[in-house]
Formats: structure tokens, sequence, C-alpha cells
């Protein structure tokens, strides 16, 4: 007789004898293919005796009735039977229901398919044997599959968004004029590229939260609000020569709206009139020509000067597009380590080979952005004592590993001790502890494929994998297209 309570991980009915004693077998049999997608009767000797199918299942899964006569291990690729072994010996110790936890396993089917099942088994009773209850987990692998794939998709979209951002800001910091992004409504900056900071910035406050009208003479006021009204209204306005306020210079000022989700926008251009760069007189630019800083500012890798302690005096734009500064935030003045390295060491480790050495090459590390993700860069680095000012030079390289095209593209793997080790410093140790666990696995699938003459099936059982983890892997590490054996061969 049952007692109510007995199953501490299952709640069970109060009074099964009152409900269930009269049922018939073939009534308990329904209920059985009503509630399952499978169900097993094994007999005490781990034999199969009964196979039962759900009517959504029993067409697909026809050949299960083969199993009859055969040993449940004997069905289950080569890494569950362990699984199997464990329900039998829980139904003949005799525990109960509610003890025995459910065990997801992998049938072999014709064809190279595979049958993910997740059984729950209730015992027999004195005449032994088991009854296994099946719920088949393809759909739910299938459901996995595809959050997987959402997810790589979902990374590649995000490395198009960063490349296309770093691109765009590139552009921004590189066109000589003046841009300001301002709100349509509020007029208020809240971007500007470098072109701005040198002709607009009077060194005592930032332009970022700034209104663009304090940024021109009170005389020009009206008439700039005319233009920018123009723009909201037809995407563009007229050009308008203009004062600044700071220091009486004339430019030229064009507007043009734009949407940012459901935010009109402006893109305000500041030009002077005899077409120079902002902040520099036209002659002296044109008889000088490009300067070393204009140069080192549009880098497409970072560079960064530090006092001898590791303080920022100047960097470059590509230093701030990787930090993700927030507009108007400079680095300037902070010290390196703040973004630099895992922890200070690293930077500490750098200035003490610089200051020894004078010269640094490709020393590995990692940049945080200020959201505190972190990227592995490079860095070459010298050191300048012999200036009016010691300093250090820093240029700083992403490194980071970019996705293939196809999500499925095969990863690149070390293949020498030398490429494993020279991870150091580059990657944490469990990431290196990663690389080389492909590595021995690549190795021993070719190894194996090699023995079995890329008989698939055969190496499959050589390494203790169902054949279709085997594809998986022989998929990752792109051996499929080295190995091209043929499986035809039954493993029967």
């Amino acid at each position: 007789m049952h007692t109510p309570g007995s199953a501490a991980a299952t709640q069970l009915f109060e009074a099964p004898e009152l409900h269930f004693s009269d049922l018939s077998a073939d009534v308990l049999a329904g209920v059985v293919a009503a509630a399952t997608d499978l169900a097993l009767v094994v007999d005490g000797q781990g034999v199969i005796r009964d196979v039962s199918l759900n009517a959504s299942q029993a067409a697909e899964l026809a050949e299960l009735r083969q199993w009859v006569g055969r040993r449940w291990v004997e069905t289950v690729t080569i890494e569950n039977r362990g699984k199997v072994n464990a329900m039998l010996n829980a139904a003949a110790s005799g525990a109960p229901v509610g003890a025995m936890p459910d065990r997801q396993v992998t049938h072999a089917l014709t064809g190279g398919l595979d049958l993910p099942v997740s059984y729950s088994i209730v015992p027999l009773g004195a005449r032994g044997g088991l009854l296994a209850l099946g719920r088949d987990l393809r759909e739910v692998a299938a459901a996995q599959q595809r959050l997987v794939d959402a997810q790589q998709s979902m990374e590649r979209d995000y490395l198009r968004l960063r490349h296309t951002e770093a691109r765009y800001r590139l552009l921004f910091e590189a066109v000589d004029e003046a841009v300001l992004v301002l709100d349509a409504t509020s007029l208020v900056v809240f971007e500007h590229n470098a072109a701005a900071v040198r002709l607009l910035a009077d060194g005592s406050r930032r332009i970022v939260g700034r209104s663009a009208l304090d940024l021109l003479a009170p005389a020009h006021h009206a008439d700039v609000q005319a233009r920018f009204a123009q723009a909201r209204a037809a995407g563009r306005s007229d050009e308008l020569l203009v004062q600044l306020a700071s220091g009486g210079v004339n430019v030229r000022l064009a507007a043009s709206a734009f949407k940012q989700d459901s935010t009109t926008l402006l893109l305000v251009r500041l030009s002077l009139p005899n077409g120079g760069v902002a902040g520099a007189p036209a002659p002296a630019r044109a008889a000088e020509g490009p300067s070393l800083n204009d140069l080192v500012n549009t880098l497409p890798d970072a560079f960064v000067l530090t006092d001898m302690q590791g303080r920022i005096l100047s960097a470059n734009q590509a230093f701030a597009d990787m930090l993700q500064l927030p507009p108007g935030e400079l680095p300037q003045g902070q010290p390196l380590d703040r973004w630099l390295g895992r922890t200070s060491v690293d930077l500490n480790v750098l200035i003490g080979s610089l200051r020894q050495h004078g010269v640094l090459r490709l020393f590995p590390t990692t940049l945080r952005s200020g959201l505190g993700e972190p990227n592995p860069v490079e860095i070459s680095a010298v050191a300048v004592v012999d200036g009016p000012q010691p300093c250090l030079g820093f240029a700083i390289r992403d490194v980071a590993r970019r996705l293939q095209a196809d999500a499925r593209a095969p990863r690149q793997l070390p293949r020498s001790v030398e490429q494993l080790t020279g991870l150091v410093g580059r990657l944490p140790l469990k990431d290196i502890v990663g690389e080389t666990t492909d590595l021995i696995e690549r190795l021993c699938i070719e190894a194996a494929l090699e023995l079995t003459r890329d008989h698939r099936a055969s190496a499959a059982e050589m390494l203790g994998l169902s054949r279709q983890s085997l594809y998986v892997k022989l998929r990752r590490y792109g051996i499929l297209g080295d190995h091209g054996g043929d499986d035809s061969t039954t493993e029967d």
C-alpha cells in the first residue's frame, strides 16, 4: 500500500488504491501511451520486452519496435550506456519512484540519426524489471540549436555595428570642418568632432551640454534659429555667415536634419569662409603641409603619450574610440592603467621595461572600455628621456578575433606547443586550457580516422562517440573536407 508523502521529490495521489485498483491492463497501457512519447518494458536482465509509442510518434519511430528482445543498453550510444546501467541498478535496488532522477540518453537510429530521450523509470515490483517512460527531446535540442544560432547572429550583428561605428567615428574626426550634433528641439550639443574643439572651445567650458546659440554671437541668434527651423522643415538649410561668440571669427553655418529612433537631430557644419581648417589659418596649413599631429590623430590604431609615471598627456581619437568614452570626455590627465591591463601590474611591467630598454614591441595585454568590456590588444612602446619633458609613447592595436562570416566556419587551432605557450598573456588560463583541449581532441579524431581508413562510423565507435557527435566535431574542426571516407557500411 502507498504511504502518502513517502516520495519526497514526487507528489503522488493520496489514495491510488481507491481510484486505480480495478484498472485493466489495456487501460493502463493507454494511459502510458497517452502520457509519454515512448515507453519501454524492461525485464530484470535489462532486455526490452515491449515498446509503446505515442500516436504522434508511431509512424516516425516505427523502427523502435525492432528493439524488442535486445538489451536496452545496446540501443543507446556508447557514452550513454552508463546512464542506462544506473537506471537498471536503481530499479533493482528498490529505490522509490521519486528518488530516481530523470536521465537523458541518446539512441542511435538507422541512417546515422540520433534520438535524444529523457527517461523516468518505474519499478514493476515483485515481478522485477521496470517501465521506462520516455520524452522525445528532439524539439528541445532543435530549440537549443536555434538559440545558439540566434546568439551567434547577434554577435555578428554587434561586430558589424561596432565596425560601422568605428568607420563613422573615423570619418567624423577626419573632416576639417567643425561638426556639431544637436537636439533639434532644445539645440543642445551632445556630440562634436575634434575640429569643433579647435574652433569653438574657450578652454574653460565643455561644448557638450551647451546650447548651440551660446557658441555664436547674440546678434546672429535670430537668423540661426531661422536656419535651424528651415532644416527641420525641409531637411537642410541654406548657408549663413555668422560670428563666433569667442574670438569674433566669421564662419559659414549649414544645418541638416536626420532621424535617430524617434528623435530629430541636427547636423551643423561650421567652416571658415576662405576654406581654411577650423582653428588654423589656411595659408600656414598649405605651406606646412600635413602635420605629424594630424597624421597621428587619424591613425586607425590608438596612440597615447604619457609622462614617465603613466599619466596621459595626449591621445588620438582612435584611443577614445576604443575606450568608448562619452562625447566630450577626454582621457587626458587620467592614469593609463585605468583602462590598460588586467591589473595595474601590466602597466608597471611596461614602464619598467621601457625605463630599462627604451623600447618594447608587441606586448600582449587587454584594454578595458569605459563600460568595463575587456578587449585584447598588442602594444609597442618607446621611452623618450632626452627631450624637454621625458615621456612614454604607446601604439595600441586591437587584436580581437573577428567572427567568420559563416557561423559554422571551423575555428583555426594552434598546432604546436610554441603557439599554445604564445597565448600566455593574451588569454586567461581557462581559455588556454580550452585551446589545448581542442588541439588534443582534433588530433585524436584525425588519428582515429587514419586508423579506420576514414570510416567515420568505426572511428566514432573507437572514440566512444555517437556518429552525430563525431560529425559535429568534424564540422567544427573542418575535417569534413579533408576526409571523405565512405560510411555506407553499417555497424551492425
